[in-house]
């Protein structure tokens, strides 16, 4: 698995990196990072796409999910059939969503692995993990902009990543509160009121847990990984704004009875 990892995975990301900074010109290492994320976050952009439909797919046949779950509340096995039995009828997968976002994960770890091993390595590239048609630069030039090195930590850079992600958080939350808002009865409300929606609680908590993350390990590691970190929350904002948009106009799932 792990050569599966590195040979599949690992090393083509460490080879497209080191070949866009040999193109560009001046030999900035910081638009290499840039030009790598933007690339890697458009490729996956379809896997992205995906799951948003699938976790807007799961959140529109919550409610359904809730009258069996509250149906069979003191059986767990007529429950358990009752649910598959609806995702069934209904043609659902409840695990659409996991392969993408496995796949997203595997592709954050390789990216993150490579700009921790240059940037442990001295900013030098390593030969061995070179393909035969990409040109060794040796020594690669660390500043970004010509002001920040992106070998040392950057407590201004952490701060706005942090603050991306907190805002890209926000964004989503408050997407789901639009989509949960209509059509909402006294009686209903009473419900929600006294049965809390851990989902939601836990969404609430890494609105801040995620950035405070973000903010500890942007002021701890190389800036070159808070770099790669800002810029792929950015695009990640872009796409969601981009598909939360497509997705409002389509008509809701049609259940079956």
């Amino acid at each position: 698995m792990s050569a599966l990892f590195h040979n599949g995975v690992y090393q083509p990301i460490y080879n497209l990196l080191v070949f866009l900074y040999d193109i560009i010109p001046g030999g900035d290492f910081d638009i290499a990072i840039i030009l790598a994320t933007v690339l890697l976050k458009a490729a996956l952009f379809p896997l992205s796409q995906k799951q948003i439909e699938s976790q807007k797919k799961m959140q529109e046949i919550q409610p359904k999910i809730k009258e069996i779950q509250k149906k069979h509340r003191g059986d767990r096995e007529k429950q358990s059939r009752a649910m598959m039995e609806f995702y069934r009828e209904n043609k659902i997968n409840p695990f659409s969503g996991c392969l993408p976002l496995i796949l997203q994960l595997v592709v954050l770890i390789a990216i993150y692995r490579v700009l921790f091993n240059i940037s442990n390595a001295g900013f030098v590239i390593s030969s061995e993990n070179l393909y035969g048609f990409i040109s060794n630069p040796g020594d690669i030039h660390r500043l970004f902009l010509g002001i920040l090195d992106l070998s040392k930590p950057s407590i201004l850079l952490a701060i706005a990543t942090a603050f991306a992600q907190y805002y890209q958080m926000k964004m989503i939350m408050d997407q789901r509160k639009e989509e949960k808002a209509p059509e909402k009865s006294t009686s209903s409300k009473r419900a929600a009121q006294e049965e809390p929606d851990f989902n939601q609680i836990m969404t609430k908590q890494m609105l801040y847990i995620g950035p405070g993350l973000t903010l500890f390990f942007g002021i701890t590691f190389p800036s070159g990984l808070a770099l790669y970190w800002l810029v792929s929350t950015l695009f990640m904002i872009a796409q969601q704004q981009y598909l939360l948009k497509k997705n409002a106009s389509k008509p809701p799932v049609r259940l079956s009875a």
